[in-house]
């Protein structure tokens, strides 16, 4: 249930993250456009006062000329009417110079109703015109550059580009999540065929040695109580997935000690050349998981054991103490990583086995990281020579 109500979360986060975008830049593209409303009012009034100074009588000859000469450098459309309204000269209407005056007004409306227009007022003294010192010689109607139509438009295609991205950003995490499931799931079967593989072999082993030798009962009893006993602690392992794990305090080297000797009594199955060693030391305190991190130790163990394949080879483990951490190692003489692939071990899915999944090294990654508050990395790796794991968890706490 957590979970769904996180993916849910994740989607209302994109949808209002996506709104407040397109909102965002609505708003700045509206701002722009206004400004370029206001530039191209400053340009039109501008040429409104020069036309007023520049005419000295009420000709529409001269309006002609000094229109057609002041205003042939406007890119926006312009159309000039007389005081009556009706169109007397027009520059850019996209149809030509060439329109009908039905065609100018309809124009002229629609122009009107994105800017106001502004009037043409002459100051003159004339004997022509006793007692009138203002002339208005009609109107200049200007509309939006096609720059500015560009900006109009811009809003509904960010929010058409924004509605793909989202529709493809979800379809995308779908896809994904359904593919994530899928490898989860054979992971997961995968990883509890590898947990269950140990034990459930030994004991035929044991039973198989049990039947050959009678004699043996007690040693082999005992050892089949191990494997019993594991498979109680795989039980355990996977009842336990999902849930808070209970932090406890734990001897670390005890922990190794028989992580160690569970491995070491069983390692004709794996790779009967390998020795399999725990370094001297003192008890190290922690406050830890033992379920889990032993879980984590048995995947680093059983992966450098996996990595040998050469006479002779060595797994050398040590549990110790350095400054507030409690440092774990787990050190091979294998096949080695290449310094391209130490990041790529723990990701899910990584795998270099014919047989393997890639889950073994991811789980322990995120039950040192996530459960037990470590860290868990690859100190040195030489292909041919080995790789060392470490683990570090921070000392008793308290």
């Amino acid at each position: 249930m957590r979970i769904y109500r996180q993916a849910g979360n994740i989607k209302a986060a994109l949808f209002s993250g996506a709104i407040a975008l397109v909102a965002g830049l609505f708003f700045y593209t509206q701002s722009i456009i206004a400004d370029l409303r206001k530039e191209s009012r400053d340009t039109v009034s501008l040429y409104a006062r020069l036309i007023a100074k520049g005419v000295t009588e009420v000709s529409d000859s001269e309006l002609e000329f000094v229109f057609t000469e002041i205003i042939q450098k406007v890119t926006f459309p312009v159309i000039h009417t007389d005081s009556e309204g009706s169109p007397i000269n027009w520059r850019n209407l996209g149809g030509g110079e060439d329109l009908d005056e039905e065609a100018v007004l309809r124009l002229m409306r629609n122009m009107d109703s994105q800017n106001e227009p502004i009037q043409l007022t002459v100051s003159i003294e004339s004997e022509d015109y006793p007692g009138i010192s203002e002339v208005n010689l009609g109107s200049l109607h200007y509309g939006d550059s096609v720059l500015i139509w560009r900006l109009r438009i811009l809003p509904f295609i960010e929010i058409g580009a924004v509605a793909i991205f989202i529709f493809l950003g979800f379809s995308g995490f779908q896809v994904i999540r359904n593919t994530e499931k899928q490898h989860i799931w054979f992971g997961m079967a995968r990883e509890t065929a590898h947990q269950l593989g140990t034990p459930v072999s030994s004991l035929m082993g044991w039973l198989e040695r049990l039947q050959d030798k009678p004699e043996a009962a007690a040693e082999v009893s005992a050892q089949m109580a191990d494997d019993v006993d594991r498979l109680k602690k795989i039980s355990d392992r996977f009842a336990r997935m999902g849930s808070a794990p209970k932090m406890e305090e734990i001897d670390l080297r005890a922990l190794i000690q028989t992580t160690v000797n569970y491995y070491r009594s069983r390692l004709p199955q794996f790779a009967s050349d390998v020795t399999l060693s725990l370094e001297e030391g003192d008890p190290v305190m922690v406050t830890a998981t033992p379920t889990l991190f032993s879980w984590a130790l048995e995947n680093l163990v059983k992966n450098a054991i996996d990595s040998v394949d050469k006479p002779d080879g060595q797994v050398m483990i040590n549990g110790k103490t350095m400054g507030n951490e409690a440092v774990i190692t787990v050190k091979d003489t294998g096949r080695g990583i290449p310094r391209r692939d130490w990041k790529n071990v723990f990701r899910p899915g990584y795998t270099t086995k014919s047989q393997g999944w890639g889950v073994g090294l991811s789980m322990t990654k995120r039950i040192i990281e996530d459960f037990q508050d470590g860290k868990v990395r690859i100190v040195t790796s030489e292909v041919g020579s080995g790789t060392t794991f470490e683990i570090r968890l921070p000392l008793r706490r308290g």
